[in-house]
């Protein structure tokens, strides 16, 4: 199974509903796998930057790559947590497709962080991967830009990770009449998550309230 999570416009929280995600699927038998293709996943499981090769290099290798080539890529975050970060340089779009299949027929439940997904590249790495994926979830602030760029952006989601602020005019019944998406997840941003992003904590110390907060988008 992969799930990809993206967004239409950066600033709304991908990467760590994508961290937080990986980390609820790999307390399973099978553990989970996390793969970045926006950058940020190592600083979000409070790991040292990731400097070598990864999807990208995956992407400009392919086809010609071993089978076992993204197999290699991949460094421990826990004794059941992988991660294959983003890699050096542009990602290619034409072998995406392929990487979409590989991840998904993984024995285990595979994580994507496809960060933005733009409109005016409907062809790239993010929107392919996030197409292809078994769940596509888009992460969204319950705010009118927000809306307004995911009725734009190229790829149909499968469902919605709503991460709500105070103060916001919209609620989940506006997202899901606008979208015609489901809402399968309302993240809250509160003090105890924030510390934990802040602290590199994701993967050791899951908060409870996100944790809770994630179980039907997992």
């Amino acid at each position: 199974m992969l799930i990809a999570c993206w967004s239409p416009k950066g600033g709304t929280g991908t990467t760590v509903v994508t961290a937080a995600l990986a980390c609820r699927l790999a307390t399973g038998h099978r553990g989970a796998l996390a793969v970045d293709l926006a950058g940020d996943l190592p600083a979000a499981f409070g790991l040292a930057e990731v400097d070598g090769a990864g999807v990208a290099d995956w992407l400009a290798a392919a086809p010609d790559v071993a089978a076992d080539g993204l197999a290699r890529l991949e460094r421990p975050v826990t004794s059941t947590l992988g991660l294959v970060g983003r890699g050096r340089g542009a990602l290619p779009a034409g072998p995406a497709d392929a990487l979409a299949g590989l991840l998904a027929a993984d024995p285990r439940p595979v994580v994507a962080d496809c960060g933005v997904v733009r409109p005016d590249d409907p062809a790239g790495a993010a929107a392919v991967l996030a197409a292809g994926a078994t769940r596509s979830l888009v992460v969204l602030r319950a705010c009118f830009l927000g809306l307004r760029r995911a009725l734009d952006a190229p790829v149909r989601a499968s469902g919605v990770v709503l991460v709500v602020d105070e103060g916001r005019a919209f609620d989940v019944d506006d997202v899901e009449a606008a979208l015609q998406v489901p809402v399968v997840a309302r993240v809250r941003v509160t003090e105890a998550v924030a510390r934990a992003v802040d602290a590199g904590l994701l993967a050791h110390r899951l908060p409870r309230t996100l944790d809770r907060d994630l179980r039907r988008a997992a």
